[in-house]
Parts: C-alpha cells; structure tokens; sequence
C-alpha cells in the first residue's frame, strides 16, 4: 500500500522544470498566448454544437442556468488549478498535481482519465467541426459525399437542402409534416472529414508550440469575432421581434417529461452536466507550464482570465439562440448557423459557419497539444514507456506522442457519435477536478510551507464546493457513462500494476534529491 501512495517530491518536480536544453520543452508562451490557449480551448463545440442539443433534450431556454451552474462549478475548480499550476509549473497538470499530493496511484488514475478529457474531447470536437465544415462548403456549393461525413451506420436524410441524422430532425420533419420515408437517405460508412482534420492538427503540433500557439492565436481571433457577430446579428432580432423572442421563452423551464434529466429541474442538471464539456480548456493551460515564460505570475492570469471571458459569452449566447429558434429544433449539428438562417442574413451565416471552422479547430489544436503533454510527464515519471517523452531536437515536441495521440483521436472521432463521446469527455474531467480540489487541500494542510504565487481564497471552503458540485453533475450523467468510466479505469489499473508501478523512477529512488528554492 506504501508503494501506491509514494508521492514525488515537490523538489524534485520544481528540478525539472527548471531544466533547459535540446531535450527539453521550449518556453515560448507569454500571459496572451495562455489566454488564447484558453479561450481556444473553451469556445468550441461547447457553445456551437452542444448548447443547442442540450436546449432540446435536456433544459430548453433554462440552459441559459445550466450554463450558469457549470460556470460556477468550473470556477472553483479554475481557482484551485490556478495554484497548482503556479506552484508547479510543469507539463503534467492534474496527473503532476495528484502524484505531489495524494499518491502515485492517484496520479496514474488521474493522467489515464486525462486521456479521456483531451483525446477524447479534441475527437468530440473533431465530429462537431465537421458538420460545420461541410455547411461551410455547401455555402458555396461544394457537395461532400453524405457517407463521409457521419459515424458508421448514421441514417442521413436529405431535408431543406442539407443531409442531417434522423435522429436530429425528427421533430423538425413533424413540425412540417414530411415522412422520413420521401426523403433521400444514405448510411454513412465513417466520419473522413473529421479524420482528416485530426491529421492536418497533428502536424502543426509536431512542428512546433510556438508555430502551434500563433496559429491557435488567430484561430481564436477569427471564432471570437464570429461570436461578437451572432451576438450583434441577434440582439438587434431580438429587439425587433421581442413577442418572437418571448413566445420561444414560453415556458422557460419545460415541465419534466417524465424521466430524469428531460426537462424541469432535473434537466436543468442534466443540462449542466452535457454542456460542460463546453469550459473544459482552462485546465489545459496549465498543460503548457513547462512552456510559459512566467508560469508562477502567467499561468493563473491564463487559467482565470479565459475562464471568466468564456463564461460571460456563453451565458449571452445560449440566451439568444433559444429567443430566436424555437429550442425543440435545436437539436442538429450546426445550431448556431440554424439561429443565423432564420435571422435571415445570408452573408452572417456563411460567416458563421466559416468562424467556427476556423474556432473548432483551434479547440483540436489546444485538446491534443495538452494530451501529449501529459503522456509526456508521465513519461519522464517511467509510468509510460519512454517513446512517449521523447523530444524532436529540432521541433522541441514530444513528437512521437504527438502522433500516436493524433491517429488515436482520429479513430475514435471518425466511428463515435459526438453525444458519447462528450458524455465521456465531461465524467472524465469532472473526475479529475474532484482530485485537483481536494488536492490543494491536502496540500496547504501537508506544506503550509511553501511559497505560493497564487492562492485560492477560503480554503478549504473553495476546494470542497468545487469538488461537491463536479462530483454532483457527475451524478447527473446516464448510467451508461459510467459505466464506460470504470472499464476505462480498470484498465488503466491494469496498466498501472502490470508495468507502471514496476517502471516507476520515484519508486526505484525514492530519496529526494537536493532541495532547491520552492
């Protein structure tokens, strides 16, 4: 049991990230290029694809609460991975912060289900960026292969010129009293657009984190500007048209539909739950410690400065998108440019549709820069073999890990529907907030000691209600993602005794080196 609760010393992990050289990773980023990251990270498939699939099934025009819950929950957990990352500005994030704190066994748990938040998120975000990307094409009257363009065995239908799942327009072909049956209809074979994309990602970050780190820079002033535009193009509809905007506001919480999570209070949850996945990325920043400039003053101005913007823009946007469609037919995988088609501004929705290309993209970029960057210190701990921290002495990335973790994402998001996926992706990092919270914790009662640049305030009030309120939209996720949780865990565990435990550097030399300033 003393083995699987070793901790790595804080000297130790404090040394090597001071270390410099070829092998090592490049400090390159500034408090601006953190908060790109985050902001790149956040706005992504959260607010263009989910929050009208939540709105439809889950909470109605009340997502606008779901996504105020969820900005609260993430908020104290931001506070806590605001500290951690200031005290240990390394590449490992949640997995280095558990392994300092609570154990090594604790570390492996938490780095194995990163891979569920980052590998899994940057291929859920891969699936919603390619109904985008093929909208974005049809703007133009460019065709993609409908067979291309969905998971295997995806029933499309060819409605109001655009190929959709049935299961996303069904209430819309009700509403207009259309049989399935007269429409077109093909079964997809697999996603290849969203495939693709993961390739083309996957070789910009092996080029380079500071090449990576411009391009996500543009990227997320392209989809941030897009955001500022729906939000000038539907408030002024809004204005107009307010007894349009109050009937879609009519009920705004819909009564419960009989089943936990459909509607009413319980969808209001489940809502939270779904739509987070919409603010996983602020953790991601503090994947790039290694490789800020600062970390100690950088890393929470990044971590909470993008966390506050994105909250603020989503709250407004979930708010107008739901006053100008009718919730109920949000349910598509393009429901913003749906909201800019019924503003009736062409020339809005060909950009919308063309931002969010750009936005999503940027969303894959930072999900698998931070991937491999927790593969990487794991690594170095001997927990994985060591191909996986291996450093291009020209590029200066884990590059072989960059690889693996591209084809991996690209797999998953070319045969898996967006809406398992993000359910995987959301029980996976709320698992890991729960860890982190209590961690810092564990922490200020084990080293009051140390030196630390950022402190969450009303410890250990904070840490306690950022780990309850994770751990309750956990709760509110299908019994099926849990399920998938703990075989995902088992085995890793497997994993873990199997290799791991036995290739443990902290395990063969347990003796601390020499201390160094903390």
């Amino acid at each position: 049991m003393s083995e699987l609760l070793r901790t790595k010393p804080l000297d130790r992990i404090m040394a090597e990230a001071e270390q410099h050289g070829e092998h090592t990773l490049r400090r390159a980023l500034g408090p601006f290029n953190l908060i790109m990251i985050g902001i790149g990270a956040i706005i992504g498939t959260g607010i263009f694809v989910l929050t009208g699939q939540a709105a439809a099934t889950n909470a109605g025009p009340a997502i606008v609460i779901s996504f105020t819950l969820a900005g609260i929950g993430c908020t104290f957990a931001g506070l806590c991975y605001a500290e951690f990352a200031s005290l240990i500005p390394i590449a490992g994030s949640a997995y280095t912060y558990g392994y300092a704190t609570l154990g090594e066994i604790f570390a492996w748990i938490i780095g194995w289900d990163l891979v569920l938040e980052y590998a899994f998120g940057a291929a859920t975000v891969a699936s919603g960026w390619s109904g985008y990307f093929v909208s974005f094409l049809r703007d133009f009257n460019i065709q993609v292969p409908p067979q291309w363009t969905a998971t295997p065995g995806t029933e499309l239908l060819l409605f109001q010129g655009r190929w959709s799942p049935l299961n996303t327009i069904q209430t819309s072909l009700q509403s207009a009293g259309v049989s399935a049956a007269s429409l077109p209809h093909v079964t997809a074979n697999f996603n290849l657009v969203a495939l693709v994309a993961i390739a083309i990602v996957t070789v910009v970050l092996v080029i380079g984190v500071r090449e990576s780190a411009n391009l996500n820079s543009a990227m997320v002033a392209i989809k941030v500007g897009v955001v500022f535009v729906f939000i000038g193009l539907a408030t002024s509809y809004v204005l107009k048209n307010t007894e349009v905007a109050a009937q879609h506001w009519h009920p705004f919480i819909p009564p419960n539909a009989g089943h936990f999570g459909e509607f009413g209070w319980s969808g209001i949850a489940r809502g939270a739950a779904v739509i987070f996945f919409a603010y996983i990325g602020f953790d991601a920043v503090s994947t790039t410690a290694q490789e800020a400039k600062n970390p100690q003053k950088d890393m929470p101005i990044g971590i909470i400065g993008s966390l506050v913007i994105c909250t603020v823009l989503y709250i407004v946007v979930a708010a107008l998108l739901t006053a100008i469609v009718p919730y109920k037919i949000l349910n598509v995988a393009d429901p913003v440019a749906v909201g800019v088609d019924a503003i009736g501004v062409h020339w809005g929705s060909v950009m919308v549709n063309g931002g969010v290309v750009a936005g999503l993209a940027s969303v894959m970029l930072v999900m698998l820069l931070g991937q491999s960057r927790v593969l990487y210190s794991m690594s170095k701990d001997g927990l994985l073999p060591k191909w996986a921290s291996d450093i291009h002495p020209r590029f200066r990335t884990p590059w072989i890990t960059s690889i693996v973790v591209g084809v991996f994402a690209a797999v998953f998001a070319s045969v898996l529907n967006i809406r398992d996926l993000s359910a995987l992706v959301n029980i996976g990092t709320l698992l890991a907030f729960v860890i982190v919270c209590f961690g810092v914790w564990t922490l200020r009662v084990r080293r009051p000691d140390l030196h630390r640049p950022f402190k969450t305030p009303l410890v250990p009030v904070i840490p306690i209600l950022g780990a309850l309120i994770s751990f309750g939209m956990m709760a509110s996720l299908p019994l099926a993602t849990w399920v998938r949780l703990l075989v995902w865990l088992v085995i890793g565990l497997f994993i873990y005794f199997f290799y791991s435990r036995h290739h443990s550097l902290v395990g063969k030399s347990p003796s601390p080196p020499p201390r160094v300033r903390e």
